[in-house]
């Protein structure tokens, strides 16, 4: 049977499992909208497209599935861009759908048309142009393979007016994907793992670096039952918080700038690192001229590319985290490493104490109050999804994730304007889910139209704004190291309950903690979206920190005298 080129696009994604699109109408997609009306997807229209390629990242990140998102030509692809570098910096698996004008037109100036394949590059993993209906079938399900495949990562798919509208027969047999070694899986040998045997069996004082990959390759188990067997400590990057419980005795804590004093210190003391699907990026490292100069290094990760990129490594084994930790448990012999665990306890020192519950708050409200009490009062089994900013390192420090995929967060890019709409699609994702927006009143401002979507998608998630009347993070290092010389950091925001009302949307605003408290318990008995401003200290200060181009155990500590904040923060600077 004949089927227009824009029915072969949604026969596809009904048959690639796909039941969700996140997306905004426009001319050269309009063949494609008219189509969708027959086939069983559901469409989230959007408020902006940017918002619609986070829908589709958090989607994606809450299931572990593609997440599917699509655009017009033009602007409505443009406004994809950020989303798109995301997704590939985090390794969110993602196809974005753009529509283009007719082929005939293509390299005119046409209206609307930008090439949208040669802006794009950069920022996915691999990219198509489509002019002919009988393509549309083998790039989509090459596409999706690609984004799911080794790496998982955004790829986009731009399919011209005319292609759309053309009739052609759907072979799907023969769009099997046959091509693309970005399609096979990196193969580890035997060498390698004998290799990491001998030099797991030489070291004293072993600690693992818990990334995202661990959560990429469901190698959860594999990489506690090493933990325990061998009694390694671990440490988690930012995008590592849930891949390990984090109350497993074995779990010390986030690594990094804002991470936890005595992991820093236990990275720099250690002689031998097990880097678990994670990349050395800048904000784990500090400098790397003083990183871990006593370890050696053992790197898994599926991407050839990351290994010795940023650190060079002892040990690179290119493949899938999860197969190659099969492999290696059956040989691994049992250690105690009593001593070491013993030197990381002496590290925490009076930091291994918290009780935020008796902290004095004097009648103010800190950020650490909140993401205290949220975790405690919904038992930290929510799906936080964090903006990025201050109020996302206190989430990382005090929000407590047991189970993977429960921290949303934008790691790589720092994508302001993120929590809100990767939310949407989070909750789509998990609707069984109890699912939070932690953000901040400067990032919640650059995508708050989603508010709209939310009340038109009739979805309950709960929005948090730490309110702090600064872009706080970037107000943190004029302080330190601007002389607090507050240059545009100051921001003006609306009364976030009014405008929430102005959705359809339930708010309280409130200035306390036990008033904090009761808010949140309003918020999770009431059965619409609710918004709460929380208004927050506004001076206070993410602790501890490693300045930019510092080592990385050379942490900035909250000065003492203490202030009634210190103990709202990691306690290392106590």
């Amino acid at each position: 049977m004949q089927l227009s080129g824009a029915q072969i696009l949604w026969e596809c994604l009904v048959r690639l499992g796909v039941d969700t699109v996140f997306g905004y109408p426009g001319g050269a997609i309009l063949p494609a909208y008219d189509a969708l009306l027959d086939y069983p997807i559901r469409h989230v229209l959007v408020r902006h497209e940017q918002g619609a390629a986070h829908m589709a990242d958090g989607y994606a990140r809450a299931s572990g599935r593609v997440g599917v998102v699509i655009a017009t030509s033009g602007p409505g692809a443009t406004n994809l861009v950020t989303g798109l570098a995301n997704a590939l910096m985090d390794s969110i698996p993602m196809v974005a759908i753009t529509g283009q004008v007719g082929s005939r037109l293509l390299g005119t100036d046409a209206f609307q048309e930008v090439d949208v394949t040669g802006v794009t590059l950069p920022v996915t993993k691999h990219n198509y142009l489509v002019t002919r209906a009988e393509d549309i079938a083998p790039v989509l399900r090459e596409a999706f393979a690609v984004a799911r495949q080794g790496r998982p990562g955004p790829v986009l798919v731009d399919i011209t007016k005319d292609a759309q509208q053309a009739k052609t027969e759907l072979d799907w047999e023969g769009a099997e994907p046959t091509r693309h070694l970005r399609c096979s899986l990196p193969a580890f040998t035997e060498e390698q793992v004998t290799a990491a045997l001998d030099l797991i069996r030489g070291a004293a004082r072993p600690l693992i670096l818990a990334g995202h990959g661990i959560e990429l390759s469901g190698a959860k188990e594999q990489v506690l039952a090493f933990a325990a067997r061998t009694r390694t400590p671990m440490a988690t990057t930012l995008l590592g918080i849930g891949a390990v419980p984090a109350q497993h005795p074995l779990n010390l804590g986030m690594m990094g700038m804002h991470g936890e004093a005595w992991v820093n210190q236990a990275i720099q003391e250690a002689d031998l690192l097990l880097a678990f699907g994670m990349r050395f990026d800048d904000r784990v490292t500090g400098t790397l001229a003083t990183y871990a100069q006593h370890a050696k290094k053992i790197h898994i990760d599926i991407d050839p590319a990351e290994l010795g990129k940023n650190v060079p490594v002892d040990l690179g084994v290119a493949g899938d985290l999860r197969a190659f930790l099969d492999k290696l448990l059956p040989e691994l012999d049992f250690h105690d490493h009593r001593e070491w665990l013993g030197r990381i306890e002496a590290l925490k020192g009076a930091a291994a104490v918290r009780d935020i519950q008796s902290m004095p708050d004097e009648g103010r409200l800190f950020a650490a109050h909140v993401i205290h009490d949220l975790w405690r009062l919904t038992e930290g089994t929510a799906i936080v999804v964090t903006d990025v900013g201050q109020h996302q390192m206190w989430e990382a420090q005090y929000y407590h994730h047991e189970e993977p995929r429960s921290l949303i967060t934008s790691g790589g890019l720092g994508t302001m304007g993120f929590a809100l709409p990767a939310a949407l699609g989070a909750k789509i994702a998990r609707p069984d889910k109890e699912v939070w927006v932690v953000a901040g009143d400067g990032g919640f401002q650059m995508t708050m139209p989603e508010l709209m979507t939310l009340v038109q998608e009739g979805l309950k998630v709960n929005i948090a704004i730490i309110n702090n009347g600064y872009l706080g993070m970037v107000r943190q290092w004029q302080e330190f190291f601007y002389e607090r010389r507050y240059s545009s950091t100051p921001i003006l925001s609306p009364d976030f309950v009014k405008l929430a009302a102005a959705f359809g949307i339930e708010g309280l605003s409130v200035s306390t903690r036990e008033a904090a408290v009761r808010a949140i318990e309003t918020a999770r008995a009431c059965e619409g979206p609710f918004l709460i401003d929380f208004r927050v200290e506004q001076e206070d200060t993410v602790f501890p920190m490693v300045p930019a181009g510092a080592a990385l155990d050379a942490m900035i500590r909250r000065p003492i005298p203490a202030t009634p904040s210190v103990l709202a923060e990691t306690g290392a600077d106590i």
